[in-house]
């Protein structure tokens, strides 16, 4: 059986869910090497040096290794020309969950383009690239031709072409059982809920959802709202003003602390409602459509790749959508519009994306961590 090590600098969240579900459905026997989820900026700069020292003292062991897989915390060129010399051509396969070209920065931040660099660095010196939707790698390769047309006095020739010929497009792979499990084929609102379960972040733009709310309450539209989603000490106003003139509508307003409670305020809303300015994927939209919401969704971004044209509005377009769907009394199938991204669907393509023996019995097999 192919062994694996895993090397996450930063094992929290997204990161840590789509390891786990690697470990629990891929045949292969894995060896994790991971850090916390905290200090993103400091893990980019200075995880390479880190894990190549901890195999240079013996502590993370290559010898009988067949590749290292990783996120692109970790500086991949760095990494790899600080390991001894015997494990340098150890392939190296890289998972590119998010991008520093296209990820947001705070309103006030500048953006520090040595991440992106170390980004473009990490996919040249990756043996296979995946993404998690083809608009981060869009987003990805967009950035890259503007950084490098910038670049004075040097030139980068078939770069873009050398990184298309070695990436994949990947969707993470969702378990929905526990969502599955509390789910309920229908509703029973006696008014239309409505759901908010992103980022508390601007990139999130809840500007624009809540002034459609307020424009509805304003017509005398009969609607609820769930407003839930991981919130920061740094937050848009908007939130606070939302929670004072929704106070009359509103069912939920804060993060959920319980993954239970959290699923079951999913199944019990109508209709999930994005108004991003940026998703590399969409993780939350896929949940609450599994647990039977009907999804109204930008049309750009991730979203194009994961749902029809029905359930995406234009630019400048979420109040009259909202209003029509609204009005709309049938039910939707959110099994059938999330099975292919399930693990089930995508275990397959991840299999031969890291070359293994599918016919191998899954499993979880964490040597240690």
């Amino acid at each position: 059986m192919k062994k694996i090590v895993i090397i996450e600098p930063y094992y929290g969240g997204s990161h840590k869910a789509f390891i786990d579900g690697l470990l629990k459905n891929l045949p292969a026997v894995f060896t994790l090497h991971t850090l916390p989820a905290r200090k993103w900026k400091w893990r980019m700069r200075l995880a390479a040096p880190c894990f190549a020292a901890q195999v240079q003292g013996g502590e993370l062991e290559l010898s009988a290794v067949d590749c290292i897989l990783c996120s692109p915390f970790l500086d991949v060129a760095a990494f790899r020309g600080l390991l001894p010399p015997a494990f340098r051509t150890l392939p190296i396969y890289t998972y590119f969950h998010e991008n520093q070209f296209a990820y947001p920065v705070q309103v006030n931040d500048k953006r520090d383009f040595h991440f992106a660099l170390t980004n473009l660095t990490t996919a040249l010196a990756s043996d296979r690239l995946a993404f998690n939707s083809q608009y981060n790698f869009s987003s990805f390769l967009e950035g890259c031709r503007g950084l490098l047309g910038k670049m004075p006095d040097m030139a980068l020739p078939g770069w873009e072409e050398r990184l298309r010929a070695k990436t994949t497009i990947l969707h993470p792979p969702l378990d929905f059982r526990e969502i599955d499990a509390l789910s309920g084929p229908l509703r029973n609102n006696p008014e239309p809920l409505l759901l908010w379960n992103h980022r508390w972040e601007h990139d999130k733009n809840p500007e624009l959802f809540f002034a459609a709310l307020f424009a509805l309450q304003r017509e005398g539209v009969p609607f609820r709202v769930i407003v839930a989603g991981e919130s920061f000490l740094r937050q848009p106003k908007i939130f606070a003003e939302a929670r004072i003139r929704l106070a009359d509508r509103i069912e939920h307003f804060g993060y959920v602390e319980s993954r239970q409670d959290y699923i079951a305020l999913l199944t019990r809303a109508d209709l999930i409602i994005s108004t991003a300015r940026h998703e590399f994927y969409g993780i939350a939209v896929l949940e609450a459509v599994r647990a039977g919401c009907r999804p109204l969704l930008p049309n750009s971004l991730s979203y194009p790749e994961l749902f029809p044209a029905d359930f995406l509005y234009k630019e400048d377009n979420l109040l009259p959508d909202l209003r029509k769907c609204l009005r709309k009394t049938d039910s939707i199938d959110g099994r059938k519009l999330t099975d292919k991204f399930s693990w089930p669907s995508l275990r397959e393509d991840y299999c031969r994306w890291l070359g293994l023996n599918r016919k191998q019995k899954t499993g979880d097999r964490r040597q240690y961590s």
